[in-house]
């Protein structure tokens, strides 16, 4: 069958379709275009992030709030809503357009981040960043689904690591222009803005974020449906609901356990040291937000990016020669080497010997994304993909975006009672969820199917 008849954007059948009747894969040229504009929505998305912990300590002095106060901005009020929305969303994603799910959810973010700028107290910026998580919750489950029809599954580790880049590419473009920001208007300095009057330096930022958004979204116009590969074993209707989804991982249980369990500690454990670096940089070595946006935004573009594309092509690579658990090895030793990294960085007596650790931190993060995302993805059934892809979203923002900054500011609110232990409360939370996120993908490779490794 041709590729363009393959490729009709919309086709109202292609959700019963599989692979089992010969469909030609895209072209590479178009999937790799396909996989670089994902990489685009990607990185906007952790702009808004990244930029928000830049900002924190200038926001929270603005408002007087507390370190725990603000936790609750950067992780909960974004989460709460993205798993709301993403739910629906998700179930959509495995039966209709996931292009327009993109296109939707770019436009949603970016609009909520630009009205996070006009945030005039703690309790509307709260709320807006409850629209930014509503509109984020349709990239990831739609975005996995389209690239795993996009690419076979020993090319698909390469583009999910590819797409996960777009984290630290996102984070380096937060900082630079954090950085650049704050040289130009403190953030805590107040301007007059024709229209909308006196805004702080750090409103402004977030204005400027939401405007790239609205162009990528009428960009991905040009992206179009694949058809779902993979369905043929699985008729529509048969595995389409979420409570299909958790018997299918019942029937999966350690292999799955031990992924997502392992997946989401480390994102707890990114997030417990990410929202905080700049904080932390502040106070435990007097750095101006202007030197941390240019040298930690180096470091992540740098590091953090080499590490997701390295770990995704070597992932891939071990997958194409039939090595077992190829895409998840890249993954178990990357997990490993955050152990020292994640709770030593806070404590080295110099920021010269603390950026060298967080730069090795982020490059063993990047590496041990693709391959992970990749092996659920081979797990799991085509029209099931979205549904337990946000099932392993939700815990991943639940457990680790939320939880993890919220873990460092509680020990320093509560236990120390002192924000300048900052640099013990981000070692202490290490210590616990790093060596548990090893233990549990050691559990995911040990239990993985053959067929899946």
């Amino acid at each position: 069958m041709p590729e363009a008849k393959a490729l009709v954007a919309g086709d109202a059948g292609e959700s019963a379709v599989g692979e089992t009747i010969g469909l030609e894969w895209p072209s590479r040229k178009r999937a790799w275009a396909v996989a670089f504009m994902l990489l685009a929505a990607n990185s906007l998305a952790f702009v808004d992030r990244q930029a928000l912990a830049l900002m924190l300590e200038p926001i929270k002095q603005d408002f007087g709030a507390s370190d725990t106060a603000m936790s609750f901005v950067y992780g909960i009020s974004f989460t709460a809503f993205y798993i709301a929305v993403g739910i629906p969303l998700a179930w959509l994603a495995d039966r209709s357009n996931r292009r327009n799910i993109v296109m939707g959810s770019i436009l949603c973010w970016s609009l909520a981040t630009t009205a996070c700028g006009l945030a005039r107290n703690l309790t509307s910026l709260f709320l807006c960043r409850l629209a930014v998580g509503a509109g984020e919750s349709g990239l990831s489950p739609s975005a996995y689904s389209l690239l795993a029809d996009y690419f076979p599954r020993d090319r698909l580790a390469s583009a999910l690591g590819i797409y996960q880049a777009g984290i630290y590419l996102g984070g380096a473009m937060a900082l630079f222009l954090g950085g650049a920001m704050a040289s130009i208007v403190p953030f805590n300095e107040v301007v007059l803005v024709p229209v909308l009057g006196e805004l702080a330096g750090w409103q402004i930022m977030f204005i400027l974020l939401g405007f790239p958004g609205f162009v990528l979204s009428a960009l991905f116009l040009l992206v179009r449906e694949p058809f779902r590969r993979g369905a043929a074993a699985f008729p529509a209707g048969g595995l389409a609901h979420f409570a299909a989804a958790f018997r299918y991982m019942g029937s999966h249980k350690w292999p799955y356990l031990g992924l997502i369990g392992g997946f989401t500690l480390i994102v707890f454990t990114g997030n417990a040291t990410g929202a905080w670096i700049p904080t932390f940089l502040q106070r435990e070595h007097g750095m101006s937000l202007a030197s941390i946006g240019q040298i930690y935004g180096a470091v992540v573009l740098s590091c953090g990016m080499s590490g997701a594309v390295a770990g995704g092509f070597l992932s891939s690579g071990l997958q194409h020669r039939k090595f077992r658990g190829g895409n998840l090895l890249p993954a178990l030793i990357g997990t490993a080497a955050l152990i020292p990294l994640t709770i030593g960085f806070p404590l080295m007596p110099t920021p010269t010997l603390a950026f060298i650790m967080i730069a090795a931190m982020n490059f063993f993060a990047g590496i041990s994304l693709g391959g992970g995302m990749a092996t659920i993805l081979s797990l799991t059934p085509n029209n099931l993909r979205g549904q337990i892809t946000m099932i392993y979203i939700i815990l991943i923002n639940l457990v680790g975006a939320s939880l993890g900054p919220l873990a460092v500011a509680l020990i320093t609110d509560f236990v120390f009672h002192d924000p300048q232990r900052l640099a013990e409360a981000i070692a202490m939370v290490c210590a616990v969820s790093s060596p548990l996120a090893f233990v549990a993908l050691l559990i995911g490779i040990k239990t993985l199917p053959e067929r899946s490794a």
